[in-house]
């Protein structure tokens, strides 16, 4: 046995990392961490069903009052188009020239940091103000914003049956929520879809506007004057007078309709004598929303009624199933103030909820997968040789959740399709292994070893070319890394974690077999060992009766 341990000496790296874990009490320390850690991941890490793609781009609107479409496209935006191109990371600038003004699109490549360049975008434009020609005005910059740009929950507003809701207290009602959801941790953005406001309309009679010589322009500009909100007190002087401001003129519609437009004959003309005042909601406003019930007994749909929808989208990088939960914890809390009012709610759109079901079912999937090699390894190698290379399992992916957690990843569909893609060459090593030790385990000199050695040995003697044979799995996924555009980013997952669970599938290998094996597995024991040696010694004296016949016959 001392023969042995002497004789043999560690090559690899897999005989080292054996060695050192195969008698450390931390090893299964070190398996509950690696367990925990992943657990963790699992459960904090962003779920997502897509992953994120970083979309940048930006549109720069420039007004010039009086220039026609000809003068914009020779004098801005063609000027501003060259000045663009001088930004490092733009694909695309589209310039419209119209009458009054123009608009530069500009598209950044796919993966480009949306941060920088809203900044470049408008740090390029700012810079070059002092190039514009007289009369052109403040340029408006407006970045595309696509990370919040998506909704991940819609809820449809809409009277209950039997209850008349007016579409402004509906909106009113609606707009308060809105506020409350806006408070919500992560919440980017929300947004009303076939909201109608209060409004007083003046619809005018264009006969009596002509008669008084009137025009729509000194109908608007009368109404403006006066249909601002001023504050009541504006403040003290020096010399302690008080300033009173002045309320705001419309309250009513006899407000609106005493209001004077003109003097004819020397009499004023008021709005009333020219238009009808009516007090209603933004009917210049055509964007409706309706809502259909299904009817449970004949599956037939219900008369539509109107609605008000209101959208969420999140913050980017954030837990889509967190924020879809805080936004339906708020829609609960509030369900008397709407039950007060007679509205009533249905969550259309939940993508939270997609993006749990979608992780969990893949997760389920993994599950099985596992239950699958676990079950032929049993019938390969043996039920104690399968349980150890199933442990490797969860070991290797709680790593790799891990390392993509702190990376900044989220979880999604295409992260977890990575998890599945590397399944059956993550348990290689593992099995490798195993049953190297298998082999070692029923040599004809496994008496003359000590278990630990052998094992060292046995998962030694892999290291190498299992090395060799992993890292060229590797470098057939690192290539897709470099793929650009919108498929690039989208299969971005897989050439970074498929690559981080093969490394971790080595170390776990190396590490936790030999030490479960120590404890699972013992060496086979012969009853016939001394028959087998005077077997031995009966093949030896045939091999030299053999020999002899030989001799006599050359």
């Amino acid at each position: 046995m001392e023969q042995n341990k002497e004789t043999y000496q560690i090559v690899d790296y897999a005989g080292h990392l054996a060695k050192g874990f195969i008698n450390n009490p931390l090893t299964a320390l070190l398996g509950a961490f690696l367990l925990f850690i992943g657990y963790m991941a699992l459960a904090v890490m962003p779920r997502e069903e897509d992953p994120q793609i970083a979309i940048s781009g930006g549109a720069v609107i420039i007004m010039m009052p009086g220039a026609t479409p000809k003068e914009i496209e020779n004098i801005i935006i063609n000027p501003l188009e060259r000045k663009l191109r001088e930004v490092r990371g733009i694909e695309h600038v589209y310039g419209m020239a119209m009458e009054n003004y123009g608009v530069v699109n500009v598209m950044y490549y796919i993966g480009e940091n949306r941060e920088d360049s809203n900044l470049k975008l408008y740090d390029k434009v700012m810079q070059n103000m002092d190039a514009m020609p007289k009369g052109v005005m403040q340029p408006l910059i407006k970045p595309f914003d696509i990370d919040i740009d998506i909704p991940i929950v819609s809820v449809a507003f809409y009277p209950k049956a039997g209850k008349e809701v007016s579409d402004v207290k509906l909106f009113e009602t609606v707009r308060i929520l809105q506020q409350k959801l806006n408070a919500v941790d992560n919440v980017a953005k929300t947004t009303l879809q076939g909201a109608h406001k209060a409004q007083f309309n003046v619809q005018v009679d264009m006969g009596k506007l002509s008669a008084y010589h009137l025009s729509m322009g000194q109908l608007m500009k009368a109404i403006q004057s006066v249909a601002v909100d001023v504050p009541n007190v504006k403040g003290r002087t020096e010399n302690k007078l008080v300033i009173f401001g002045v309320e705001n003129a419309i309250e009513s519609i006899d407000d609106v309709g005493n209001i004077i437009v003109a003097q004819y004959m020397g009499s004023p003309i008021y709005l009333k004598d020219v238009a009808r005042v009516t007090n209603g909601i933004d009917i210049q406003n055509f964007q409706n929303a309706s809502i259909l019930f299904k009817n449970e007994h004949n599956a037939t749909l219900s008369e539509s009624q109107k609605q008000i929808t209101l959208t969420v989208a999140k913050l980017a990088g954030t837990n889509a199933v967190f924020v879809a939960e805080d936004v339906t914890e708020i829609l609960k809390e509030n369900e008397a103030m709407l039950d007060k009012a007679g509205i009533g709610y249905l969550i259309t759109r939940n993508y939270g909820h997609r993006a749990n079901e979608a992780v969990n079912e893949l997760m389920h999937h993994l599950v099985i997968t596992i239950v699958i090699i676990a079950v032929m390894l049993v019938f390969a190698l043996g039920w104690k040789e399968s349980l150890i290379v199933t442990f490797t399992v969860p070991a290797i992916l709680a790593v790799t959740l891990f390392t993509a957690w702190m990376t900044g990843q989220t979880m999604n569909r295409i992260t977890l399709f990575a998890m599945l893609l590397s399944l059956g060459l993550l348990v290689d090593a593992a099995i490798i292994v195993i049953e190297n030790i298998h082999r070692h385990l029923h040599a004809h000199d496994v008496d003359s070893k000590n278990m630990r050695d052998l094992l060292i040995e046995a998962t030694d003697e892999i290291g190498a070319p299992t090395n060799i044979a992993t890292l060229a799995i590797i470098l057939t996924m690192v290539p897709m890394a470099f793929v650009g555009g919108m498929m690039g980013s989208f299969m971005q997952p897989i050439p970074y974690n498929v690559p981080v669970a093969l490394v971790a599938s080595l170390f776990v290998a190396y590490i936790f077999t030999p030490y479960l094996s120590l404890r699972l597995l013992s060496k086979p024991t012969h009853h016939h060992h001394h028959h087998k040696k005077h077997h031995h010694d009966d093949d030896e004296h045939d091999h030299t009766h053999e020999n002899n016949e030989g001799k006599g016959a050359h």
